[in-house]
């Protein structure tokens, strides 16, 4: 598969995932977001958050910031997956045999940082979009669409503003990808040889899970500073800032709310991050057999 499909087929995964996964990107965001200031709501836990939501705000807020969802995944999945997977396939074609679990721990890091890099904008209007509705209404930005929100945040804030929060986005990218693309390949490879599962949904699940869980665990600190540090007003000043940087975030969520308060939104965070690796990595190599299947079409007509 040339270069360009990788990227295609990966991006158009990870979209196709968005849409089956955003009211736990909401329910996630909303929980993190909890209590901060006395400002924004406070929930409870996972199902606090959808039944106010769903009694305050309609059903139909569950997919607010889907938008910005699908410009990410278009965005940031598009770039990791082509990347992993270029990396991936050249190493089994080269070596004719999986890369090692530090080899393939390395092309997640890659790719993790490249995506996040380019992905960050899209990444900022969601957050806040799926986040304005535990603020006060006098204190919501009520961006109309992702092109509304990006222009304003560029007019408002300066082209940094865009980039809010990029460093602990880049590094919750590179974790995330390490763990999920590097534990699934590997885990998948060891189900299939030592259970000899067949390729299916069964499959995707199981590996799905356990990739989503080490993920979820080692990766939601840097996520809490990422969702934090993108929602933050940004005063002129430095010094005036609520958060000055990823570990700031961090040492004052211990300090005020106590260390455990690092993964608030674990539930939602692992449902939406396993059910998310399942059905992306389902459809990618759906998409991949389509697409070999019309390579074989191709050339079965040329020789004919």
């Amino acid at each position: 598969m040339p270069a360009y499909a990788k990227f295609a087929t990966g991006g158009l995964a990870g979209a196709c995932s968005a849409l089956l996964v955003q009211p736990m990107e909401l329910v996630k965001n909303r929980l993190q977001m909890s209590g901060v200031g006395g400002i924004q709501k406070d929930y409870k836990n996972t199902w606090d958050v959808v039944r106010k939501v769903y009694k305050y705000e309609g059903l139909l807020r569950f997919y607010n910031g889907l938008g910005a969802s699908i410009v990410r995944q278009l965005m940031y999945t598009t770039t990791r997956l082509g990347i992993y997977q270029y990396y991936f396939d050249t190493y089994k074609r080269a070596n004719g045999r999986v890369p090692p679990l530090l080899t393939c721990a390395g092309y997640g890091l890659i790719a993790g940082a490249a995506g996040a890099l380019v992905g960050t904008p899209a990444d900022v209007v969601l957050v806040r979009t799926v986040t304005d509705g535990n603020l006060p209404p006098h204190l919501r930005r009520n961006y109309k669409n992702i092109f509304d929100a990006l222009i304003r945040i560029g007019r408002e804030e300066g082209l940094a503003g865009l980039w809010s929060g990029c460093l602990p986005t880049t590094a919750r990218a590179m974790v995330v990808n390490m763990c999920q693309l590097a534990s699934y390949s590997q885990i998948k490879n060891y189900l299939e040889k030592r259970y000899e599962l067949n390729e299916g949904l069964f499959l995707h699940a199981c590996t799905g899970f356990v990739s989503g869980l080490i993920t979820t665990i080692v990766s939601m600190p840097l996520d809490m500073a990422k969702t934090r540090l993108q929602t933050m007003e940004r005063p002129a000043h430095y010094h005036e800032r609520q958060y000055k940087h990823t570990i700031d975030v961090i040492m004052q969520v211990v300090r005020s709310e106590g260390f455990m308060a690092l993964w608030k939104g674990f539930s939602p965070y692992f449902l939406r991050l396993a059910r998310h690796t399942v059905f992306m990595f389902v459809l990618l190599e759906h998409f991949n057999k389509l697409y070999y299947e019309k390579i074989l079409r191709d050339e079965n007509i040329s020789q004919l």
